[in-house]
């Protein structure tokens, strides 16, 4: 069995214009204290400047000069010129810890059958300040061991890592990519830690190995704690085409599935666009009763959670599916923010103690 020292590690750093926050990235990348890293850097055709900056790292990494694609044809890029054992894709505005490629290495050595290591992040400002959190929130359990079959149920339920606190099994990223392009132009991590996850065991790290920075051009991230109907949208395509990309490698792997994805989080994003912006939601075929059925079937397939918070769960999607608008929007705001929700999740912290959940 190969040691993690053995390990070699390709860390490919992904850039569309995120020129200010570049240097640090790559740097972080350079700075691994792992004997055996290399560094890949795919610009995405950047304009802000940021391939002068890159001509400065021209003999200290690997560059790859592209035409603008997205992010899952950066990733494709990079991927192609990996020949190492661990891959992590590291987004431009963010940056590791000099540890990360080196513990990650500990862990696939330790594991054969380990094909994604995640870590927590801390979060920083544009400055790379600590703003005093970590992502996710440690309080939240993460997955580790075999989650295939939650990931088939209801992958969108768990807690997951986002692009640059995963570490790949590279063999097992060669079973899966190139990605498609056209879904994932941004936010290709879907993809990614939804689909390694059905080729064998995932772990979560204890460490925080890597900083996630807000700059408020986030592609995805929400910047405060209110209703964007855009976002939801976003979300609710990202979650279709996860879906059937899951469900076509669980087919082609001849895994045990079930018929359909039945997440809670994306029904509740898909009540939320059908019921306040229904000329906008993306999923034509999508009804007020369709969505509480499959609620229903989701509640049913969740053992995890007390008898509380599934009582919870099924009375917003019973009244969300009935009431007037000016109530369905408080609804959505009341689900998708936990904190705006304080007493609530006190009552039903309460209610979950009584249970034992």
């Amino acid at each position: 069995m190969n040691t993690g020292a053995e390990l070699a590690v390709d860390v490919v750093v992904d850039n569309y214009e995120y020129g200010r926050y570049l240097p640090a990235a790559i740097e972080s990348a350079l700075a691994q204290t792992h004997p055996r890293v290399n560094v890949i850097v795919v610009d995405d055709g950047s304009r802000d400047g940021s391939r002068e900056i890159l001509e400065g790292y021209r003999d200290r990494v690997t560059l790859v000069l592209k035409e603008n694609g997205g992010q899952a044809s950066a990733l494709n890029a990079g991927f192609e010129r990996c020949e190492g054992d661990v891959v992590i894709f590291l987004d431009a505005d963010d940056t590791l810890d000099p540890r990360a490629a080196a513990t990650v290495a500990d862990a696939f050595a330790a594991d054969p059958e380990l094909v994604k290591a995640q870590f927590r992040t801390e979060v920083i400002d544009p400055e790379g300040n600590a703003i005093g959190r970590i992502k996710p929130a440690p309080h939240l359990p993460a997955p580790s061991g075999d989650v295939r079959g939650a990931e088939l149920a209801y992958p969108f339920d768990l807690v997951w890592m986002a692009t640059s606190a995963n570490a790949f099994r590279t063999a097992a990223l060669r079973r899966i990519m190139p990605m498609p392009e056209g879904p994932f132009r941004t936010c290709a991590d879907w993809y990614l830690v939804h689909l390694s996850a059905l080729l064998g065991r995932v772990v979560t790290l204890p460490e925080v190995l890597g900083c996630y920075r807000l700059h408020g051009a986030n592609s995805y991230e929400p910047q405060a704690a209110t209703l964007d109907l855009d976002h939801v949208r976003e979300t609710v395509r990202f979650a279709a085409s996860t879906s059937e990309a899951l469900l076509a490698l669980a087919a082609a792997e001849r895994m045990p599935h079930p018929k359909q994805v039945l997440s809670l989080s994306d029904l509740a994003n898909r009540m939320v666009s059908l019921r306040l912006e229904p000329e906008r939601h993306p999923l034509p075929d999508d009804r007020r009763g369709t969505l509480l059925r499959g609620a229903v079937g989701a509640l049913r397939r969740r053992d995890n959670i007390s008898i509380a918070m599934k009582a919870m769960f099924a009375a917003w999607f019973a009244v969300m599916a009935v009431a007037p608008k000016r109530v369905a929007r408080w609804l959505a705001v009341l689900f998708l923010f936990p904190e705006r929700r304080a007493g609530l999740n006190r009552l039903l912290g309460r209610f979950q103690g009584t249970e034992g959940g």
